[in-house]
């Protein structure tokens, strides 16, 4: 399992500079590779190689430096691809299509760089890295992380590292194979039901509000409008100080409810059930109020950090059809969109339950978390003489 552990650069000031001139001139480079395979119809790596190579090498670029170049931009294509296929980006002939396809893929100035161990190596004891650079190599570039990613690092740090640079701070993104813990045969699975309202909501009892994310999302929202309104420069100062700040309180938000609900299955050996989203944001009609409300939804980012932690902790998880859910009574199985009474109240048209309604879809869940965990065990029938 690939897990990545984020580490912090504490350069000093020619080190910071020559990180900085690095950064903006692969990513420039980058650019240039991008309108080469664009203009030849995004061929293969290795002939885009042949035609860019020779450049890249009289630009200064050292060997592994250029091939992780024409690499990135390679796989900026093939994401765009997948996402034209998925239809991330609208449907043929919509305008958000057109624009992505009608024009090469650039790359921010401080887009991330990978290194690989010919251009990067760690020095864990003394805390520092020794980095290529378009300057030269600088060794003793200086680090921070946390004890757990020190460890991880010391262990399981294999493959790529990304260098990245936001806001002016510089950022080693560094890629661990970390193994995967035995699965144990579950008894009984806890469902989870994903919500705006709550955030999780789980067959056992516990529930986590949402309350004071949405109101820091709303918050942030306003001020963010008052801000952009007023254009001064100590405005724009403040807003990119203040931004990715929403972001990472969601983020921390998260990390703690799956930490808590994969705890809970592996303390008492369950199983986890989690209904499967996909294509909710198309699917769902909404009016013009509620979509900023359901498109900053972070129930994707919730459901990987659930299935990474379960995956590590060795808890079985499955993904189960999310339809009915809140419209089935899970004591008699009853399904009506009438039985779904409000946000929070569910009452059973046919047996007459009354219940949480986001609890009642999480013991649905669960429900049908066993039923699809018994599908795909193997048979244990003997075999036919």
């Amino acid at each position: 399992m690939k897990l990545a552990v984020q580490v912090k650069l504490i350069p000093q000031a020619e080190q910071a500079a020559a990180l900085s001139a690095t950064l903006r001139t692969v990513n420039d480079l980058a650019c240039w590779v991008s309108e080469v395979a664009f203009a030849r119809g995004v061929p293969r790596e290795y002939e885009l190689r042949k035609h860019t190579y020779p450049r890249l090498k009289a630009e200064g670029l050292g060997a592994q430096a250029a091939q992780h170049t024409i690499k990135k931009v390679r796989d900026a294509y093939t994401t765009l691809k997948a996402n034209l296929r998925a239809g991330n980006l609208g449907k043929p002939g919509s305008k958000r299509r057109r624009k992505a396809e009608s024009k090469p893929v650039s790359f921010r100035p401080e887009a991330a760089q990978p290194y690989d161990d010919r251009c990067l190596s760690w020095q864990y004891d003394a805390r520092t890295v020794s980095i290529w650079t378009t300057a030269g190599r600088i060794r003793g570039v200086r680090f921070i992380c946390s004890a757990d990613g020190m460890k991880m690092l010391r262990e399981h740090r294999q493959g790529e590292s990304d260098l990245v640079e936001r806001d002016g701070v510089f950022y080693l993104i560094a890629t661990c194979e970390v193994p995967e813990a035995e699965t144990y045969e579950p008894d009984g699975f806890i469902g989870v039901d994903l919500g705006i309202v709550n955030i999780a909501t789980t067959s056992t009892g516990y529930q986590a509000a949402g309350r004071d994310v949405n109101r820091r999302r709303q918050r942030h929202g306003d001020l963010r409008t008052k801000l952009q309104r007023k254009g001064t420069k100590s405005a724009k100062r403040l807003l990119k100080k203040r931004s990715r700040r929403e972001r990472r309180h969601v983020c921390n938000t998260n990390h703690i409810i799956a930490k808590r609900i994969v705890t809970e299955a592996e303390r008492t050996s369950a199983g986890i059930a989690l209904e499967d989203l996909g294509g909710i944001r198309q699917r769902v009609r909404l009016r013009k109020p509620q979509r900023v409300t359901l498109h900053s939804w972070a129930f994707a980012q919730l459901a990987d950090f659930i299935v990474y932690k379960a995956r590590r902790a060795g808890v079985p998880l499955v993904h189960v059809d999310s339809a009915y859910t809140s419209q089935t009574c899970c004591e008699c199985g009853h399904v009506d969109k009438k039985n779904r009474v409000g946000q929070s109240l569910f009452v059973c048209r046919n047996c007459g339950v009354v219940a949480h309604a986001d609890r009642n879809a999480s013991h649905n869940i669960a429900q049908r978390g066993v039923v699809v965990w018994d599908a795909g065990r193997e048979s244990r029938v003997p075999a036919t003489p």
